[in-house]
């Protein structure tokens, strides 16, 4: 089946400004940049440290598009049309959202990049990390398309070089869910503690297997 382009029309024409503006305010240090294709399909999984983030990932990689999964409530906002615009995907964080899930593999599918946050929600805990949801793993199991774990460190400075993103080297789903989504869990995690070791902006638990809790597919 021939694949088909699935850009929004708003992203051609904001992601050259958001770009440049983000380049001056923020200096993002980026590494791994290698490990993100030009052509997809693909998957980017990693932290959510604040709103920035989805600028940043737009801002940092060579990709024409990438779709993000966003919280429905942004589609009944003031905002609305630059989420629509931009070609996110409501998802209904209540309920297991299927209608959400399609849409990425119709994304996927046609060969398009998907940017989520599996932690659902930014990190606001005093927890290096918060328990990821499913969702990136299953879209690479049902679709074939690779996982690229990111992860953001430090903080957002105006005019001075504070944030970092790392992209992780591309990797396949199994069939194995929970145990996918642990390694990517982990991969993440592992290097948010090596960072927050070095600088103490948080307290580093060790975190066995699951957190000690049973996540739900």
């Amino acid at each position: 089946m021939k694949k088909k382009k699935m850009n929004a029309w708003g992203y051609t024409i904001v992601k050259p400004i958001v770009k440049c503006l983000f380049y001056l305010l923020y200096r993002p240090r980026v590494i791994g940049l290698e490990n993100v294709p030009k052509k997809g399909p693909y998957v980017l999984a990693g932290n959510h440290t604040k709103w920035l983030d989805s600028v940043m990932l737009v801002s940092v990689t060579k990709r024409s598009q990438v779709h993000f999964l966003a919280k429905e409530e942004l589609w009944h906002g003031k905002g609305w049309i630059v989420v629509k615009a931009m070609g996110c995907i409501p998802v209904n964080r209540k309920t297991h959202d299927k209608d959400a899930l399609i849409k990425a593999y119709e994304y996927l599918n046609n060969g398009n990049c998907i940017g989520i946050f599996p932690e659902g929600t930014i990190n606001r805990t005093d927890d290096i990390i918060m328990p990821f949801k499913f969702g990136a793993v299953k879209m690479c199991k049902e679709t074939g398309a690779d996982l690229i774990p990111f992860v953001i460190t430090g903080k957002y400075k105006l005019f001075k070089r504070g944030i970092t993103i790392e992209f992780l080297k591309p990797r396949k789903v199994t069939e194995d869910l929970e145990l996918e989504n642990e390694k990517l869990m982990d991969s993440v995690s592992e290097k948010l503690e090596e960072y927050f070791l070095e600088t103490g902006e948080k307290v580093v638990k060790k975190r066995g297997k699951n957190n000690g809790k049973k996540r739900k597919k």
